[in-house]
């Protein structure tokens, strides 16, 4: 798997039909219908219809935590944040305004 395709769409992320769940992740955070559509029937055409609502139930999931979590303050434990050092650097993490409910307890 490749993560920084996460930032760098070009990029081939590494997993089978990677190119439209990406699309459709980016589109069902989006505000353009027409793309979510496309992305949508893409997913439905090479994954099945099963594969849109896995792919939106991980979405809602992880938006939901995401943001109890960014509005509680909670920080990234410190084992987890020395293990991803290179990775937040690599997809610039580390500048979410988000990151500093982490920063400061540091």
């Amino acid at each position: 798997m490749n993560p920084e395709a996460l930032v760098r769409p070009e990029q081939d992320i590494g997993v089978p039909h990677g190119d439209l769940l990406l699309a459709f992740a980016e589109a069902i955070i989006g505000t353009d219908r027409a793309a979510l559509d496309t992305a949508r029937a893409a997913l439905a055409e090479a994954l099945g219809p099963e594969a849109i609502a896995g792919a939106s139930a991980i979405a809602g999931n992880f938006t939901k935590n995401d943001r109890v979590a960014n509005a509680l303050g909670i920080p990234v434990d410190p084992p987890v944040l020395k293990g991803t050092e290179d990775l937040r650097e690599q997809l610039g993490l580390n500048d979410y305004a988000s990151a500093w409910n982490t920063f400061r307890h540091i």
